[in-house]
């Protein structure tokens, strides 16, 4: 017996900003908006998604799990994240490859170098 990974869920303050930003991002579509979450997706009938949804706290701790990003030119994607409003922020990663960033609400994620062919 197995599993199929249907979605990955984000506790947010603004759940319709930052899935909004989140789909702008990866080039995803809102597929679901309600009061008590949003859903955006690649597109409507493809998985996994990624909910939003609401709490009343601010984040507080660094994350346990992040998302990888992996664009063709790294330094390109990372000015389009930050024009969008992440910011950097350092996470006792060190001289590393890859560029660290938050989203607007302060979820860490990483943007990666290409992999090498």
């Amino acid at each position: 017996m197995s599993s199929a990974w249907e979605s990955l869920t984000v506790d947010a303050r603004d759940p319709a900003r930052l899935a909004r930003w989140w789909a702008e991002a990866l080039g995803y579509q809102v597929v679901t908006e309600q009061p008590d979450e949003v859903e955006i997706r690649r597109s409507a009938d493809r998985l996994p998604g990624i909910v939003f949804v609401p709490v009343a706290d601010d984040k507080t701790t660094k994350n346990r799990l992040h998302i990888d990003l992996r664009p063709d030119d790294l330094e390109a994607e990372v000015e389009r994240l930050v024009d969008m409003g992440a910011r950097h922020v350092d996470v006792g990663q060190g001289e590393v490859e890859w560029t660290v960033l938050a989203d607007p609400e302060g979820n860490e994620f990483c943007v990666l170098r290409q992999r090498a062919r």
